[in-house]
């Protein structure tokens, strides 16, 4: 992989079209708590590249994408873990993870508006039914399979617990790397 690519980029330099609202940057979360303070989506531009591809896959058919999470700093993990120790939902704190390292996504499919498109959850749901394989109406599983098949297509792995999640398939490529989102905005 090249040199450049392993550094951060601010997703919506790629693509202006994604739209970004990060959850944990305001108290519309789990948590109920400010997480973090920035409010700028940054990855590392290998995943931001794949993201924008993933981006043109959706915009072509008529969405658009919908960033709730990002790069992660290690310290909002350690918030989140404290909150709701389980690992099966929330890593524990740890630069070499992905949301720690940029390489993983939390996101959903909108309408060319911004409108969020009908899905099996919402974000951060911590039930049965926020995974995978979990059974969900023809109409949530139209816009999944719209939202997956872009996702893999571009290059990502969807985590088996979590819809919304999805981690660039190169993501073991990446070494441990941190960054302040501010200075991207």
């Amino acid at each position: 992989m090249q040199a450049e690519a392993m550094g951060f980029t601010n997703i919506q330099k790629l693509d202006p079209d994604i739209i970004v609202e990060l959850r944990y940057a305001t108290t519309n979360n789990f948590t109920h708590q400010v997480v973090y303070d920035f409010t700028t989506a940054i990855v590392r531009t290998g995943t931001a590249q794949k993201l924008a591809r993933a981006s043109e896959l959706v915009k072509d058919q008529g969405f658009r994408l919908k960033i709730w999470d990002a790069y992660r700093p290690v310290s909002a993990q350690k918030r989140l873990f404290d909150v709701y120790p389980d690992p099966e939902f929330v890593a524990k704190p740890n630069p070499n993870f992905s949301h720690q390292k940029g390489v993983t996504l939390d996101l959903t499919l909108t309408d060319a508006q911004g409108k969020e498109c009908p899905m099996p959850t919402a974000f951060d749901d911590f039930t049965a039914a926020a995974h995978r394989d979990a059974p969900r109406t023809p109409l949530q599983d139209h816009y999944y399979q719209i939202l997956d098949a872009a996702m893999t297509a571009a290059g990502f792995i969807g985590y088996e617990n979590e819809w919304w999640d999805y981690r660039d398939a190169a993501m073991d490529q990446y070494q441990p790397l941190a960054a302040d989102p501010n200075d991207y905005a």
